[in-house]
């Protein structure tokens, strides 16, 4: 296990100087100017080159790689070419907000997934199953805008029921004020992801009720449901639960259409708006966190697969 566990670390690490690299030279040949792009169309040039020159753009592509690198590093992500103040309070800041809309929508999304997908597994080709996978993929076919659009059509500004912006009130207590102001903008997220998820654990749970361990404990006597709880879910979850962790990135960073729609600052919307305008310490710095963050959350699927099923385990320490 420990030896699984320092392969994954390492390829973690190799992964994400990669994704450092793609991230950089990327953003190199997006079109435009830093320097342009903060003083505006009607700047003089020699104002333009003098602050490419200050913010360092002008110089080496590799010597301006090395210094954004070993930056990261030692924990300095850079200064945000925009705003002129550190990165990381920003994105801090930015990632706490995405992260209680994902921790919400995930609260949400795993149970009423893993649910549908299983009773749609014990009644196969019957209505409920016909009805969940129908559901769920017409779900998972709309775009979020237009979902995010309906809700608030109906719930925001015909019911009155939530807020049409996700952006609560500056320290409001989480539970009561934040949790209500969140609502909306899930939705959609659970449209999203419900079918997938649904799906995933509908294949898993099948494949688990045909398997010989299963046919072996009905045989013995064992309770359909003792069989389904004992058996059948420890294994069929086990794709699902790597399915849920590749959706954690997204969740963190890939919000853009939600967060812009609900007017929410996260880190999606804060990635897009530094890509718009050139602030490649920003764009750099998110991105790459994101790709952390996806590292991380598949890991954890890695590990938690591993002490689920003891073959993985098995294998992993040979």
């Amino acid at each position: 296990m420990a030896t699984y566990l320092l392969r994954r670390l390492g390829l973690a690490v190799v992964t994400l100087w990669i994704l450092s690299v793609i991230i950089f030279f990327a953003g190199q040949v997006l079109p435009g100017d830093p320097g342009r792009a903060i003083l505006g169309p009607f700047a003089s040039q020699s104002a333009v080159s003098s602050l490419d020159h200050q913010l360092g753009v002008d110089r080496p592509l590799l010597a301006q790689y090395w210094t954004w690198i070993s930056g990261a590093v030692h924990g300095n992500l850079g200064s945000s070419y925009q705003y002129r103040a550190p990165v990381e309070p920003m994105l801090v800041s930015a990632l706490a907000n995405s992260a209680k809309l994902a921790v919400f929508a995930l609260i949400l999304i795993i149970p009423l997934g893993i649910l549908g997908g299983v009773l749609a597994a014990l009644n196969v080709g019957r209505p409920v199953d016909r009805m969940i996978s129908l559901t769920g993929l017409s779900a998972a076919t709309v775009p979020e805008f237009v979902s995010g659009i309906v809700v608030i059509v109906i719930f925001a500004d015909g019911l009155k029921w939530l807020p049409s912006t996700a952006a609560a009130p500056p320290g409001s207590p989480f539970f009561f004020t934040q949790l209500r102001f969140l609502i909306l903008p899930v939705i959609p997220l659970v449209f999203e992801f419900f079918g997938y998820i649904a799906r995933m654990a509908r294949a898993g749970t099948i494949e688990a009720l045909e398997s010989d361990y299963a046919r072996t404990a009905t045989l013995k006597g064992l309770k359909r449901s003792v069989v389904i709880r004992r058996h059948v879910l420890r294994n069929s979850l086990l794709p699902t639960i790597t399915v849920i962790a590749t959706q954690i990135g997204y969740l963190i960073g890939g919000l853009v259409v939600v967060e812009t729609l609900f007017n929410y600052d996260g880190v999606g919307r804060l990635i897009f708006t530094a890509a718009t305008n050139k602030d490649f310490p920003m764009l750099e710095a998110g991105v790459l966190t994101i790709g952390a963050i996806y590292m991380v959350a598949t890991l954890l699927a890695d590990l938690l697969n591993t002490w689920l099923n003891p073959r993985l385990r098995t294998g992993a320490v040979q």
